[in-house]
């Protein structure tokens, strides 16, 4: 259930800036999942305790492709951050060897 929940970290200057100064991190999830259920599944994963959730939702963009045999049209996948802003004491390892 958390993997379906949590798909990757993510990683940007920005957001290791945020990591570093405010103690945020932020996850691409499933586009269905609530923030109750991104709190769980961060808490259990990484053993620690979240303080704030922020999501944002970003729709997936109309692409079109021009070949030979005509215009092809379609849609990338609409994603899901979600910003997660951890207790004082505690850190994500996000780089650590498993």
């Amino acid at each position: 259930m958390i993997r379906s929940i949590l798909i990757k970290p993510v990683i940007t200057e920005k957001l290791t800036l945020l990591q570093e100064q405010k103690n945020q991190y932020a996850f691409e999830v499933a586009v269905d999942s609530t923030k109750v259920e991104i709190k769980n599944a961060v808490q259990t994963k990484f053993n620690v305790k979240v303080e704030s959730i922020r999501t944002v939702t970003s729709k997936g963009k109309r692409k079109s492709q021009f070949t030979r045999r005509g215009r092809f049209e379609g849609f990338r996948p609409s994603r899901k951050r979600a910003i997660v802003t951890l207790a004082k004491d505690n850190k994500i390892d996000l780089f650590e060897a498993s």
